[in-house]
């Protein structure tokens, strides 16, 4: 029989103060407000959330009469992945362009505006930056989320925005800690298996996580993924040897000494909940070392949080989970709380936690990051309407599909009578002999006598589309071409360009230069 040293009270409330889950709405739920006052400290934001900046902060500043010292966290990256401008597209090109650039004051620059905006709308928990190594081209879940392939780039980078973006006063949260980079399956999906030896993983995956720790980074955020060569069994988010002996290990026996926030990745994601069940998996979590769970993406109601609630008491009471372990992981949970709300707090304007307002240098690290390919003959900027196909793979999950992107409005701006058509993955009509496929024909068509514009994410990655590139290409040579996710492929078209993402800001860019427009 296991004796509580503490009351039941005292349990429930480090139970609750190891959740960080979401909700529905944009304003807050009387559940969530009663949850906040019994000991709730964390709550995650998502688009559905976020109407404006305004709301934000109203939203923010209503959960803080629950609770002054609260996380108000927010999966922000910037790029592809945006909360704060779901709707409209991001003001930030994201990691793939900042790399491209390999400026690191460019880094911490945006990450500090960032940062700035965030804090404005008083969340002060990012659950960025992404610090995996895109080492494998084909993985469909980092790719442009990633500053690059090479270890020390992604390392210079990660700290870089760690540094600006808590010069903010808004806690970094590096992830997918050991990395996700060399996976080919998305772990929102199922559990991707990565099988270097350690000796490659120290090399490679764990050079930025360490840049990270050394810039001081607040959190951290384990990925769902499997090790063999570090644990065989378990994948990171559950595995003690991956979060307790080698991300909390000490420096001198090859571990990264890292003692701030561990926080678990979405975990209804189905290589966690599909295996484990969401309970189970939370509690294994909290027991191999995660201080916070982080769901609400997929699972944003009260049911969640109490049934969460409920299956870590239950864990200490059946000695599954040491009542030590768990009240470890709230308070690392309450400190960080108080980080924040001493660094963004009201004397915070005073110093260096509310950075320099630089609202166009999101805009101006995508121009930087434009790469640009003539073809053969002399390029002629578009000066009248044309018309934009755009090849759309099927977006993951950490991206949505609700955010806009490509080159369609900004050129509709700058080119009136500009219209566009999105493609996707064709299914089995095949051409007429000698013909073009039915995807290029209906863009032949629909383009008339205007010029082509077509607008590709990795096609590298997707046959389909690397194919009507090809017969788009054969048909009317003069295309543009724009790629906006990993620039792999050779580059093609009369002119070609990779934004190295695919925010607003990247597809801005590119219509400048298809127009002669300039910056």
């Amino acid at each position: 029989m296991t004796t509580l040293a503490h009351s039941t009270d005292t349990l429930t409330r480090d139970a609750l103060a190891v959740l960080q889950p979401g909700f529905t709405g944009t304003t807050a739920p009387d559940w969530l407000l009663r949850r906040l006052g019994e000991g709730l400290v964390s709550v995650g934001l998502f688009g559905r959330n976020i109407d404006s900046p305004e709301q934000l902060a109203a939203l923010t500043a209503r959960l803080r009469v629950e609770r002054d010292e609260l996380l108000v966290a927010i999966d922000e990256e910037g790029g592809d992945v945006t909360r704060l401008e779901v709707r409209t597209g991001s003001s930030f090109p994201g990691n793939l362009a900042l790399g491209a650039v390999d400026d690191t004051e460019l880094t911490r620059a945006v990450a500090a505006e960032l940062g700035r905006r965030l804090a404005a709308c008083g969340v002060n928990l990012n659950w960025a930056p992404s610090a995996d190594v895109n080492s494998n081209p084909d993985n469909p879940v980092i790719g442009v989320r990633s500053f690059g392939a090479d270890p020390h780039l992604v390392a210079r980078h990660t700290a870089a925005y760690v540094e600006g973006l808590q010069g903010a006063g808004v806690a970094a949260c590096a992830k997918h800690f050991p990395g996700h980079g060399d996976t080919a399956v998305d772990s929102h999906h199922s559990l991707p298996r990565i099988d270097a030896d350690l000796e490659t993983l120290a090399e490679r995956e764990l050079v930025p996580f360490r840049a990270a720790v050394a810039a001081g980074t607040k959190a951290v955020m384990s990925a769902h993924i499997l090790l063999p060569a570090l644990d065989p069994e378990l994948p990171a988010t559950l595995s003690p040897a991956a979060l307790h002996g080698l991300l909390r290990g000490p420096v001198a026996e090859g571990g990264l000494g890292f003692d701030g926030l561990i926080v678990t990745d979405g975990m209804e994601m189905r290589a966690i909940s599909a295996v484990y069940g969401l309970e189970r998996g939370s509690v294994l979590a909290i027991a191999a070392g995660a201080d916070a769970i982080c769901v609400g993406g997929g699972l944003a109601d009260e049911a969640t949080v109490l049934r969460l609630r409920d299956a870590l008491v239950a864990a200490v009471r059946a000695g599954e989970l040491s009542e030590q372990r768990l009240a470890e992981a709230a308070a690392r949970v309450r400190a960080l709380g108080r980080w924040a709300r001493q660094a963004g707090g009201p004397g915070a304007a005073e110093g260096t936690a509310l950075a320099v307002a630089d609202p166009e240098v999101g805009l101006a690290a995508a121009r930087r990051a434009l790469r640009v390919t003539s073809g053969a003959a002399p390029y002629e900027p578009l000066t009248g309407p044309a018309y934009v196909a755009a090849f759309t793979p099927v977006a993951n999950i950490a991206v949505g599909d609700e955010t806009p992107w490509g080159v369609a409005a900004e050129l509709t701006r700058l080119l009136p009578g500009t219209t566009t058509a999105t493609y996707g993955e064709p299914g089995g009509t095949a051409a007429e002999p000698g013909g073009p496929s039915p995807v290029v024909a209906h863009v032949l068509g629909a383009a008339a006598d205007r010029r082509i514009v077509a607008v590709v994410r990795d096609v590298h990655r997707h046959p389909w589309m690397a194919d009507a590139l090809h017969g788009l290409l054969a048909a009317r040579p003069e295309t543009v071409v724009v790629e906006m996710g990993v620039p792999q492929a050779p580059p093609v078209g009369a002119l070609h360009l990779a934004t190295h993402g695919a925010a607003r800001v990247c597809g801005r860019a590119a219509a400048e230069v298809i127009t002669g427009a300039g910056g």
